[in-house]
């Protein structure tokens, strides 16, 4: 076994997080009762319907207080909302919608329901939103008559409240104990937050907070909307890992000359070194290339077969899993001149000026200016129009997307190519991976790509996992990855040293009949 060369590298901490980020709760009161459902603000109280007494009770907003309750006009209240006059709720068991004069306690709206399973109710305007967790679905309808104006699925499986405040919809999930910042005019899942309890019901907007009213501890949460905080680090997980290059020759002739680059893994807001990397053997140089990969150089000369070469680097690091919360309306338009220069540039692998490319884009983001709505309507256009394929090999992407399918590779030259030709600054990230279990090997890797959003910097998107089936799922991999990855490599295209590959890359020259087989491997385990 040959001796552990340590490499000194510099050691940050992770960002430290403020006291209140996004879904940070700011405030709990408990409740009197024991069944709470829909939840509703009227400017001055919190009406909470509760299930098991079929009533709707008006609160007080400090402490939880009874000041008075009516009768609910159904068995099985579930929403509440307040439009400015009326109190709206749901019923899923009659499958009606009601609303209440709270002066007298009349019903004075009846309405059928357009669903089988409305749940959660919320007033914008002149119209109303309800969700359903029997279709799964989000709709806008009118008042008048009930009818269906717009529709599109619900973020998850059990969509229960349902709200609209500060320019979009709000929607919470039971299984998920998630709560969904939702863009009304697509459907466009945009924050994740969790939820504050453990059965998510009732929503309500109060003053730019958010209230949760939550069935299971039957309490009232005052949840943060917006804070400084760009993003959110989680589930940390520490891990060893051994990365090894093992190389075999064989046959008659020699290798003349072997070269084997390692992208040298950095510090990021998730990612964090615990120790120096350390090699088997020292790096000749420690290089950077073009996009400011650091790079470990390692060069053998001169091997006749049989001969077995190995490279290894051992880590021993914190990565956890990040979720950024991008507001589209606080993404800037300045983007700097060197971001420009280097990630707004064409390369082989992604020839944005294909008329294919041109014509997507066209189409797909027509004149929309904001860079947020511009990647992530391209990013639906990829996982919508692509499945995985592990064939080999990586494709131009007006290839890709042609054929409709690829590795995880050429998810990421495609959407960056997309992204590229819109405007929108991209690069890739390369990966070494756990698959499965915390003792784990992998030999396949991973790689996604980063887009530039001025005042919010660089944000994973990664169609590959986005291509899901449920929006929540989608949503999570644009501006959010799992604990699962250490980045070694930040690449815009073609390097000097890995060309246009990540993690590692080995080059050689040979004389005569001779073969050269080589496999990397990453070996990880977790550290108490």
């Amino acid at each position: 076994m040959k001796t552990l060369v340590s490499t000194l590298i510099a050691v940050f901490v992770l960002p430290s997080l403020s006291l209140a980020a996004p879904g940070d709760v700011e405030g709990k009161i408990p409740l009197p009762f024991n069944h709470p459902t829909g939840i509703a603000w009227d400017g001055r109280n919190i009406w909470v319907a509760d299930r098991k007494t079929d009533r709707f009770y008006r609160c007080d907003p400090a402490t939880g207080a009874v000041r008075d309750s009516i009768e609910s006009p159904g068995y099985f209240p579930s929403g509440l909302a307040w439009d400015g006059k009326l109190l709206w709720s749901t019923d899923p068991a009659e499958q009606k919608i009601y609303a209440t004069d709270v002066g007298s306690g009349r019903t004075v709206v009846t309405l059928d329901a357009p669903s089988p399973g409305v749940t959660g109710i919320a007033a914008e305007g002149a119209f109303l939103w309800i969700c359903d967790n029997v279709e799964d679905r989000i709709s806008k309808i009118d008042p008048g008559d009930g009818t269906t104006i717009v529709s599109f699925r619900a973020p998850a499986g059990d969509p229960r409240g349902i709200v609209f405040g500060g320019g979009y919809l709000w929607c919470s999930d039971r299984i998920k104990d998630q709560i969904y910042m939702i863009d009304p005019r697509n459907g466009h899942v945009i924050l994740i937050l969790d939820a504050p309890g453990k059965y998510a019901w009732g929503l309500a907007w109060r003053d730019g907070r958010l209230l949760c009213a939550d069935y299971q501890d039957d309490a009232v949460y005052t949840l943060v909307v917006r804070d400084r905080d760009r993003y959110r680090t989680f589930e940390p997980r520490r891990a060893a890992i051994d990365f090894t290059t093992e190389i075999m020759t064989a046959g008659e002739g020699s290798v003349v000359s072997l070269d084997v680059f390692y992208a040298v893994p950095q510090e990021r807001p998730n990612q964090k070194l615990l120790a120096p990397v350390e090699y088997t053997e020292a790096p000749r140089a420690v290089k950077k290339d073009r996009w400011g990969q650091e790079i470990a150089a390692f060069r053998f000369e001169s091997l006749a077969p049989p001969r077995r070469i190995e490279v290894g680097m051992r880590l021993r690091l914190e990565t956890a899993a990040i979720r950024y919360f991008i507001y589209p309306e606080n993404v800037g338009a300045e983007i700097p001149a060197d971001i420009k220069a280097a990630y707004l540039a064409d390369g082989v692998k992604y020839d944005i000026g294909n008329p294919y490319i041109k014509r997507i884009v066209a189409e797909t983001v027509g004149d929309e200016k904001n860079l947020y709505w511009k990647a992530r309507l391209l990013y639906q256009y990829v996982i919508d129009h692509m499945e995985y394929l592990l064939a080999g090999g990586w494709n131009t992407a007006p290839t890709v997307l042609k054929r409709g399918n690829g590795s995880c590779s050429e998810y990421t030259f495609s959407y960056i190519a997309l992204c590229r030709a819109a405007g929108v600054p991209a690069r890739y990230v390369g990966s070494l991976v756990v698959r499965g279990d915390d003792a784990s090997y992998d030999d396949v890797f991973h790689r996604w790509c980063e887009i530039y959003l001025p005042g919010y910097g660089w944000v994973p998107v990664d169609a590959n996992a986005g291509d899901r089936e449920s929006p929540a799922e989608q949503a999570a991999a644009f501006g959010g990855i799992a604990n699962r990855f250490l980045v070694t490599t930040e690449g815009g295209g073609d390097s000097e040293y890995l060309d246009w590959s990540y993690n590692a890359q080995t080059r050689y020259e040979t004389t005569g009949k001779c073969r050269v087989r080589i496999e990397s491997i990453a070996e990880w385990e977790p550290l108490e």
